[in-house]
């Protein structure tokens, strides 16, 4: 009962506090002009000064200088004498009005501005002049014809006009309008003299004759002209009336009226867009220290607004501008009624974005463009799609109940959201997980060379967070995995406190990735602080207090706890900004691992091989992850992607997921009816995550307008977690009488106690029956006042068994994707089989046996139908074969082709999946290591070649013998000679030192030669074939046909030339590029010639040569104890080796 009331306390109306008086109105576009209506003073005297720019503003201010919002009254009865010239005598007249809403009444006023639109940066703020247009405002009220002001009616509708609500006003009037505002230049007071302004007199008929250049902004003072406006349109054009629009003279006309103009006109917003603010301009910008943005320290995200300008703002001004100076990065909406606007700069981005027109309102007389509450999150939907960070700043009470607390109150408001492309929890955000990345680089380690960077990241919309840490060399491989791994949306880093080689691999995975990642440079001093402080941080604020893993305990098994948690105080530091601490405080956090016991692929083999994005547009077709993808809910797919990352290295885990698999290959019927329970499931993580970041969040529910709208959102979430969980156990249970399938399944993953008094399903039954009497129609649930209390009991109750809950949802997502694989499999084009995973042994090397390996989807979209191969590396029961297979043939032969099936039978082979082959024997790699394509990366300054090696020493660095490294072409990116001899020495080196499964594809026709008799090296070519080809215009000629059938041996040579008539190049130049090539082979026949003899001796004779030579060099009187056996020993190895070689050949 306790808290019963004190929620209800909460929900209890305000108290009626005194009025309390004394502050300023200072042209505030929400705040009742009582003053103007009443005769009010304004004082000017009692404003605090303000001594610095780094104010502290609060997100939530309670201010008494200014009305809650507009009132109702008269249609300018008291004051509508004020606008008619001296003497004359009233003539009625209709008024426009758009839905019966508002009347505006618009007067020329003194204009100064430049002819570009924008003020003299010399010129006096704008914005501290504001006090003075309040004078304007007073005066005008008192009597004074001077300087009369835009007055507006009010409509059932409070709020400012917005593209939706604004009545159609003339261009003419809109830019004579903009005298009032921008009337300002160096030098110049707050002088309304009728001498220094234009006077403007009302009618209903239009003028006779034409006026030039009567809104020439940038006019001399004393040059005043008369303009008098009706409601009809001008009789004739008006020449050079736009100028201050417009940085050249070109003269244009134009005719107004009330409606919109008929034809299309070009930078028909420059005056009215011209900010008023200097300290807006780019030229004057400065972060909250006061900075400049060529500054390094220089902070985007803050904005120093003037001491002076301070002084003179209402509270209104206060609050957006308290807001926004700290959110500079992010688009501020602010609630004005049933409106929400956006100003200034934002307003910019509204107009360029959304076609919102520009009008000069809002707070303080600024830019300003706004949208109706029922629109606004249609706009801020498109907005996010577009790359914006949205904030909402909410009123936290209604007009009445601020007028309750005195008749000059403001609205008090508050930012109580922000939105951004990397924290959606809601809309349409697609199947995939998004992430938020933040990175911390560490300390070079003098010895090894290698970097440890520290990283944390979430998924908002699951409440997952993960953190971890990563040792790297100067090729950043490491680094790299993690960034295509992890996909995020956003990266957050130091701004200084990245390495050059860092800052390259960002920039070149953020777009390699199936997702464009946006990067976000942080200050480090405030947002990457001390491990301690981080610590003393998240202690201090409770965060992680929801998760089922302390955050402490999953940060003990990170190698680099510190640099990871200073990755976790900036992920923190930048998610509290955002007003997420909710989702901190109950967010689970969990270790992350790059390379957790899994096979290891680096960021460019998943690029190199397409895993998840292809290289021609970056999209899913033609990846593995398409080409698996058959899963019939969203958490199935992302864990698929998480699979994908991580494929199994250990033996036995391998084979329980093909038990799964293979068991429902062969019960159809069982995959049919798991395949109906997971179509009516709904995305079970995310809701779950949702559900939990609601535990003991009430804040936002008791704003009153858009608190029964989040009530109602989050009723409709925990229905369909509860119903969804239904279906989701009945699908367990189903399953339960399925005992050969549930136990196989058991052995992938845990399940909590289903059935019993203390199962689940019991605990499930009680919820289902509160969901159904509290909230049947929870899809579209009428809100009660009830119902926040009811609902956030429910979810206490519910969270008691949280994980039960996620073990259920983990367990339904890995049946969603075993049944994926499975289905993949029978649907397959060719022969599909289950991988032989044979265990790793001392006595017997790797091994690789494949036959019929084809390529599962490298000819999808053609239509046509791939040539299976037979490829064996390594030991197999048919005997030994060399690990390395030295491939080569024609361009476009398929030797490429071939290279990824062998990759992509491994990685699904050990993912626990069927491969595309007849049989498949292999033995589990740990790494696969790529070097294909040729590409340049210009933006980083890296060539083809660069490229090429940077990846080669990655695996020169790295590789074992249980790896396997796929080489494609190396060495083609320099000069011939430079090029054979990189290719050379790598090959050798992997071969005789490394010796694991190596397939490298060459044109380098010498290297057959040189490596023909080595045991470890096996050769083998793509088969090609001519046929004759007769027409009439030509003779006889042959055309190069492509078997793509992997053959025995070497092939004679790499044909270009048919390919280069192939691609279209003229015959003419093809035939002379064929003589040339004779005559450079006559010229290097002797080198030819040697080639040819070395296939009879190879370099690994050379070695065993020079080691007998070394031996028998050695004097029995010089070796001492036990080194004469060592040369026994060398020379049995020898012996051995020698024998060995020579029955292989025979």
């Amino acid at each position: 009962m306790q808290r019963q009331k004190s929620i209800l306390s909460f929900l209890q109306k305000p108290k009626i506090e005194k009025p309390v008086g004394g502050a300023a109105v200072t042209g505030d576009s929400e705040a009742v002009s009582e003053e103007k209506i009443h005769g009010r003073n304004l004082p000017s005297s009692n404003q605090p000064i303000i001594h610095s720019s780094a104010v502290d503003f609060s997100n939530e201010i309670i201010g008494t200088d200014t009305p809650p919002e507009k009132e109702k009254r008269p249609l300018f009865s008291s004051i509508k004498h004020k606008f008619v010239k001296p003497n004359s005598v009233e003539k009625p007249r209709d008024r426009n009005l758009l839905d019966s809403s508002c009347d505006n009444i618009f007067s020329i006023s003194n204009n100064c501005s430049y002819s570009n639109g924008r003020e003299k940066q010399g010129s006096v703020s704008n914005f501290s002049k504001m006090k003075n247009v309040s004078d304007v405002e007073k005066t005008a009220c008192q009597g004074d014809k001077g300087h009369p002001l835009i007055i507006e009616s009010d409509s059932d509708i409070t709020g400012p006009e917005t593209p939706g609500a604004q009545p159609l006003i003339p261009r003419l009037k809109r830019v004579q309008e903009d005298g009032c505002t921008f009337g300002f230049t160096t030098g110049t007071t707050a002088d309304f003299s009728i001498n220094n302004s234009k006077r403007v007199k009302f009618s209903q008929d239009l003028p006779a004759k034409n006026k030039k250049d009567e809104v020439a902004s940038d006019m001399p003072m004393n040059n005043s002209k008369r303009a008098n406006l009706s409601h009809d349109l001008l009789s004739e054009n008006k020449k050079d009336e736009v100028a201050s629009e417009t940085p050249m003279n070109n003269k244009r006309s134009a005719y107004f009226s009330h409606d919109l103009p008929s034809q299309n006109k070009k930078d028909d917003v420059a005056s009215e867009t011209a900010s008023k603010f200097d300290w807006l301009h780019p030229s004057r910008i400065k972060d909250a220290n006061g900075r400049r943005p060529n500054n390094p320290l220089y902070d985007k995200r803050t904005l120093y607004i003037p001491p002076d300008v301070l002084r003179t703002m209402s509270a209104s001004q206060k609050q957006y501008w308290g807001v926004k100076s700290q959110y500079m990065d992010v688009l501020i909406f602010f609630k004005v009624g049933k409106f929400y606007e956006l100003y200034e700069l934002d307003a910019e981005i509204g107009h360029k974005e959304l076609d919102w027109k520009i009008t000069m309102s809002g707070v303080g007389k600024c830019r300003q463009v706004g949208i109706t509450e029922h629109a606004i999150d249609d706009a801020i939907e498109k907005l996010l799609a577009r790359g914006y960070k949205v904030g909402r700043v909410e009123q936290l009470e209604t007009s009445e109940q601020a007028k309750s607390r005195g008749s000059t109150a403001v609205i008090q408001r508050k930012l109580v959201n922000v939105l951004t492309p990397s924290t959606l929890v809601n809309g349409n955000i697609g199947p995939q997980a998004v992430h938020l990345l933040a990175i911390k680089e560490g300390i070079r380690n003098l010895d090894d060379g290698s970097t440890a960077y520290g990283f944390a990241f979430v998924d908002c919309a699951a409440l997952q967070f993960w953190v971890g840490s990563v040792s790297d060399d100067a090729s950043c491989a490491a680094l790299g995995a993690l960034l295509m791994q992890v996909s995020p949306s956003e990266v957050l880093f130091e701004s200084q406190g990245l390495s050059k080689e860092a800052q390259k691999a960002l920039n070149k995975y953020s777009l390699t990735g199936s997702v464009a990642s946006q990067m976000t440079p942080s200050v480090p001093a405030t947002d990457f602080v001390d491990s301690y402080e981080v610590r003393t941080f998240i202690q201090m604020k409770g965060y992680f207090k929801g998760s089922s893993n302390p955050w402490d305990l999953a940060l003990n098994q990170v190698a680099h706890q510190d640099v990871a948690l200073c990755a976790l105080g900036g992920l923190s530091n930048h998610l509290s900004r955002l007003k997420l601490d909710d989702a901190l405080k109950n967010g689970s956090i969990l270790p992350y691992e790059v390379y957790r016991g899994c096979l290891r692929m680096d960021g460019q083999t998943m690029a190199n091989l397409e895993i998840f994005s292809n290289n021609a547009d970056g999209g899913t077709s033609g990846t593995l992850f398409k080409y698996l993808d058959n899963c019939l809910t969203f958490s199935g797919k992302r864990l698929l992607r998480k699979w994908l990352c991580h494929p199994l290295q250990d033996v036995e885990e391998i084979n329980h997921r093909l038990n799964v698999v293979e068991q429902l290959m062969g019960h159809p019927d069982i995959m049919s009816l798991i395949s109906q329970y997971l179509r009516k499931l709904p995305d079970l993580e995310r809701f779950f995550g949702q559900v939990k970041s609601t535990f003991h969040s009430s804040a936002l529910l008791l704003l009153p307008l858009i608190g029964s709208k989040i009530l109602k959102q989050r009723v409709k979430v925990f229905g369909s977690l509860v119903k969804g969980l239904r279906v989701g156990l009945d699908l367990l249970k189903v399953l339960q009488k399925e005992d050969h399938v549930l136990s196989l399944l058991l052995k992938i993953f845990s399940l909590p106690m289903l059935s019993g008094n203390d199962g689940i399903d019991k605990f499930l039954t009680q919820f289902e029956a509160a969901i159904d009497s509290d909230f049947p129609n929870y899809q579209a649930h009428e809100i009660k006042d009830s119902d926040a209390e009811i609902l956030s009991i429910l979810i206490e109750l519910f969270m008691e068994k949280s994980n039960e809950w996620f073990q259920v949802i983990l367990a339904l997502n890995s049946i969603d994707v075993l049944r994926s694989f499975a289905a993949t499999s029978n649907f397959s084009r060719l022969a599909m089989c289950r991988p032989v995973i044979v265990p790793r042994s001392n006595s017997s090397g790797p091994t690789l046996d494949m036959r019929g390996l084809w390529h599962p989807y490298a000819l999808g979209e053609t239509g046509g139908t791939p040539v299976p191969n037979d490829l064996s590396l390594g030991d197999n029961q048919f005997g030994y074969n060399p690990r390395t297979l030295l491939l080569t043939g024609p361009n476009m032969g398929g030797k490429s082709t071939l290279l990824r099936a062998t990759c992509l039978a491994v990685i699904l082979a050990q993912l626990g999946c069927y491969v595309p082959c007849e049989t498949c024997v292999i033995s589990a790699a740990d790494v696969i290591f790529t070097r294909l394509g040729a590409t340049d990366r210009i933006m980083t300054g890296e060539s083809t070649f660069l490229i090429e090696c940077t990846e080669t020493a990655s695996v020169l660095q790295n590789a074992s013998q249980d790896s396997l490294v796929i080489l494609d072409e190396l060495g083609r990116g320099t000069s011939t000679f430079d090029g054979y001899a990189i290719a050379y020495a790598v090959f050798r080196h992997l071969v005789e030192k490394v010796n694991c499964r190596l397939l490298f594809a060459t044109h380098y026709h010498p290297l057959t030669k040189e490596f023909a008799s080595h045991p470890h090296v096996t050769l083998q070519h793509m088969a090609c074939a001519f046929e004759n080809v007769t027409s009439l215009s030509t003779n006889n000629t042959q055309k190069l046909v492509f078997l793509y059938r992997l053959t025995t041996g070497a092939c004679p040579e790499s044909y270009g030339m048919q390919v280069a008539l192939m691609a279209g190049i003229p015959k003419k130049v093809v035939e002379a590029a064929c003589e040339a090539g004779e005559v450079m082979k006559r010229k290097i026949g002797v080198s030819f010639r040697s080639s040819e003899r070395r296939s009879e001796f190879s370099t690994l004779h050379e070695e065993w040569l020079r080691s007998v030579l070394t031996v028998s060099k050695a004097e029995a009187h010089c070796l001492g104890d036990g080194e004469e056996d060592d040369v026994f020993d060398t020379l049995f190895c020898l012996w051995h080796e020698l024998k060995s070689s020579n029955q292989k050949l025979k």
